[in-house]
Parts: structure tokens; C-alpha cells; sequence
């Protein structure tokens, strides 16, 4: 009988250096660093399994805006910030620091139209985007905790605002399993690394196997992805041995939760080799598909490529889809120009629209959940009248869903005349969260796992399911 002792922490921190150096099965490293979880070890975690009651989305395709869009220059149309620009207005808190501070008014930079036949106000920086608000639910009393890159972005992925926890993606595989076992449960697409890195898409304390595997658009998106055999026939050779050593090891040593996992990995690593490839190939999507995107055939970069493999993924039963249009530097941080807001409206808008249309008209919207998010707003104001910027604002800000049990064609929550606070229906990071998991079916207050002697959720101790925008 085997006995599992306490990991020395020097071992702990080579094999997260591990982990944090590798693309391809990040989970496999993270295993042997999960804590042992008093529930029976699973025959395979990734088993696709019902959730607390029938969920309305299979899958979720998770669109992550790295630096802060701005809610006042986008989503969020109020008047009185266009006629009072250059006033003065007080608040008691600025970029995080307490205080009584007098503050100028800034004008949006874009100006706001209504669309579709909600007739939702859209500013000119989404104008594709805009062609869709009547399949949107955009939520315009967003709150945040914190007014930080590092801590907002932690926030926005896994709840908790000041330590890591496993990420939104992790908990929806944890909880439902994947419908395609020669694919990750859940991935993230990013040209970049965010804002608090790996963590974003890290699984923490839940089994390794629920962590994001990480896709970088261009030529080789996922590393090692492709077989080191002279021939498949060489390589089935090789792992049929390989298999029958591992199962006898395993029949000596049936205790061990984490050898199973480990072979369970090293079983997925040989699926993603057999299909990940084929996700990738878009030689076969129509010219038609590509404009839609705004896509030049060939082309494997921006986020109009994330969004069409992001579709491609969902059909293949990928449970939880995230894609992150830039890194944490050159991203919608504007304190200096607003306008550098444009060019990264240009990479997203027409994608994102192209993904809606694209899901719509397959029927896969039906049971496709798209969120789009940021990780705060920023600042209706500033401390010069002629700043050409905003800074960070966690007070309000937008975020919209669509799809799969959503209300389509709605606003949700205001921000007050300035766009500076919640005016009404403050929705908190926390009901935002527990609003997803319901629509994939999962109870955010039951969906826990024990660490530490504690039941840990991805909602922590609050959150709602906002039932008013749901259909």
C-alpha cells in the first residue's frame, strides 16, 4: 500500500515552474499538486455527468476584454455626461485611494445610436456588434471589487478578488464533465498572457484536469501537439505497450488517486493529437463563413481566427471556451488617449458579430451561452479637464450575454446620470457568476468542493441568479 506524504514545498515550486512553462495539458503538472479531495476518487473526471437540474447551454464562449473598456464610450449611453462635460463633479475615492476629491466630467468620445428593434443604444465603436443588440442582454450595472489589473482580472475569472482560485472554466468542468474525451474540458484562446497570468484559467485546488488548456493563435497553437513516431502504426505500437505497463503499475498500486490521473492525461494528450488538429483546419469553411468573421483564408491570428475556432470547438462539445483578445500590455488601458480604444474595437467587433450570426444560424445559439466582459469600466471623469484618458472604474460597468436561456434584446441595470455609480439592479461579479452556472444548469450554492476543511465555491459566500433577465 502506497502512502501519500505532504509534497515538500521546494518540489511544489519546481513542478508550478513546470506547469507555467507548458502549453499542452497544463493539468497533467497540476495533478500532482491537487489536494487530496475526501470524496471517492472518479474512474474519469472528465465523464460528462448531468448537472443540479437542466440547463439551458452546453457550452459557454467566454469573450475577455484585457485593460478596461470604457462602459460610457460603448454600452453605456447617458446624456447628461455628453451636456455636462467639463463640470465638476465630487466623489471620495480615486484610483483606489480614499479621500475628497473635486473631478472634471469627461465627453465620451463616440457618439450613441439606438439599434434593432430593442433599440438599444450602441456607441460608433461596435457599429457590427450593433447590428445584433436585438440577440444581446447587456447588463449596465456591473459592480467590481477592486480597482486593480491584477486583482479586478482575478475577480472577473474566479471570484475571488485577493487569493487564486480555480477559474470559472475549471468549476463548469468540474461540475458537468465534457461531452468529447479527445478534447480539453475547457480551453482559452490567447495571442498573450493576461493580467495574473496561468491563474486566470488555473484550476487551483480542483483536479488538475479541469484546468484551461491554453491555445496561442498561429502556425503551432497548442505545442508538441503533433506525434513524435516515425509512423502511426510505430505509435499505436508504443502506447499499446505503454498501456499495458501502466495498468499493471496501476493494479499495484490502486490507492494512488494520482497515478490514475496521470494516465488519464497522458490518454487525453493522445485524443487532442488525433483531433485538436482537425479543430484548427479551416481549409474547409466556406469564403462565406471567413467574411462573415472578417478572416483572410490562411490567416491564423486575431481575434476574428479565436472567434471561428472558438465556434468549431463548441460543435465538438468543448464545454468552456474562453478568448482573450490581447495581453496585459497594448490592451483598452487608455489613461492616456481614449482613441486607442479604436484599433482594439476593430480586432473584436466584426469577430464577435460574425460569432453570433455564425451560432445563430447553425442553431447552435439555442444552447450556446456567449458572455462578453471586461474586467471594470473606467472613469467618467478626471483630475484635468483636458485629460485625454480615463482611469480604472470599478463602481459600474458592462458586460452582455446572449444565447441559451438569456431574454434577448434587453438592458438590465443602469449606472446614474454620470455613469459614475449603480443607479439600479446592481449586478456584482458574484450574480454574474451565478447567473452563468445556472444556465448550464449548476446551483452556484451547491456546486462546492472541500479544501482546508472548507467548502469553497466559485460565488464564495453571496451571489444571485439575476432571474430577470432570463427567459
Amino acid at each position: 500500500m502506497s502512502i501519500l506524504r505532504p509534497v515538500d514545498p521546494s518540489r511544489r515550486g519546481v513542478l508550478r515552474s513546470l506547469m507555467g512553462g507548458s502549453m499542452l495539458l497544463p493539468g497533467l503538472v497540476s495533478e500532482l499538486l491537487a489536494e487530496d479531495s475526501p470524496r471517492p476518487v472518479q474512474a474519469d473526471p472528465l465523464a460528462p455527468r448531468p448537472g443540479h437540474f437542466p440547463g439551458k447551454a452546453k457550452s459557454v464562449i467566454f469573450l475577455y476584454m484585457s485593460g478596461g473598456v470604457s462602459h460610457v464610450d460603448s454600452w453605456d449611453h447617458r446624456p447628461r455626461l455628453f451636456s455636462d462635460a467639463g463640470k465638476t463633479v465630487a466623489v471620495n475615492e480615486f484610483q483606489g485611494r480614499k479621500g475628497s476629491y473635486e473631478m472634471y466630467l469627461k465627453r465620451p468620445q463616440w457618439e450613441f445610436k439606438p439599434h434593432g428593434q430593442s433599440g438599444t443604444e450602441v456607441s460608433g465603436l461596435f457599429p457590427h456588434m450593433a447590428g445584433y443588440v436585438d440577440d444581446l442582454c447587456v447588463i449596465r450595472s456591473m459592480e467590481s471589487d477592486h480597482t486593480n489589473h491584477y486583482e479586478a482580472t482575478l475577480g472577473i475569472h474566479t471570484g475571488s478578488f485577493t487569493f487564486v482560485r480555480p477559474s470559472i472554466g475549471s468549476w463548469v468542468s468540474y461540475g458537468l464533465g465534457t461531452e468529447n474525451r479527445n478534447l480539453p474540458s475547457f480551453v482559452v484562446i490567447a495571442p498573450q498572457s493576461p493580467y495574473a497570468g496561468g491563474q486566470v484559467w488555473g484550476s487551483d485546488f480542483l483536479p488538475g484536469s479541469h484546468q484551461g488548456t491554453l491555445v496561442v493563435p498561429g502556425a503551432d497553437p497548442v505545442a508538441n501537439i503533433q506525434r513524435r513516431a516515425a509512423s502511426s502504426k510505430l505509435q499505436e505500437l508504443e502506447l499499446g505497450l505503454m498501456d499495458r505497463m501502466n495498468t499493471r503499475h496501476l493494479h499495484a498500486h490502486a490507492t494512488d488517486p494520482l497515478l490514475a490521473a496521470r494516465i488519464r492525461s497522458f490518454e487525453t494528450a493522445y485524443g487532442m493529437q488525433a483531433e485538436m488538429p482537425e479543430v484548427f483546419d479551416l481549409a474547409h469553411e466556406t469564403d462565406a463563413t471567413l467574411k462573415l468573421y472578417g478572416l483572410e483564408r490562411g490567416s491564423t491570428k486575431g481575434f476574428a481566427w479565436q472567434c471561428l475556432v472558438a465556434r468549431r470547438l463548441a460543435e465538438r462539445g468543448v464545454r468552456f471556451i474562453e478568448l482573450i483578445d490581447v495581453g496585459s500590455s497594448n490592451n483598452w488601458d487608455a489613461h492616456g488617449d481614449m482613441m486607442t480604444h479604436q484599433p482594439l474595437a476593430r480586432n473584436v467587433d466584426q469577430a464577435t458579430a460574425g460569432l453570433l450570426k455564425d451560432l445563430k444560424q447553425r442553431g447552435m445559439l439555442d444552447d450556446t451561452l456567449v458572455v462578453w466582459t471586461t474586467e471594470f469600466g473606467r472613469t467618467p471623469f478626471n483630475a484635468a479637464a483636458n485629460a485625454q484618458g480615463r482611469e480604472h472604474h470599478h463602481w459600474v460597468f458592462s458586460s452582455w450575454l446572449a444565447g441559451a436561456g438569456v431574454k434577448p434584446g434587453i438592458t438590465y441595470g443602469e449606472s446614474d446620470e454620470h455613469g459614475i455609480r449603480v443607479g439600479r439592479n446592481p449586478v456584482h461579479v458574484h450574480d454574474f457568476h451565478a447567473t452563468i452556472l445556472h444556465l448550464m444548469g449548476l446551483d452556484h450554492t451547491r456546486l462546492t468542493y472541500r479544501h482546508s476543511g472548507r467548502d469553497y465555491r466559485l460565488t464564495d459566500v453571496s451571489g444571485r441568479v439575476v432571474q430577470e433577465i432570463l427567459v
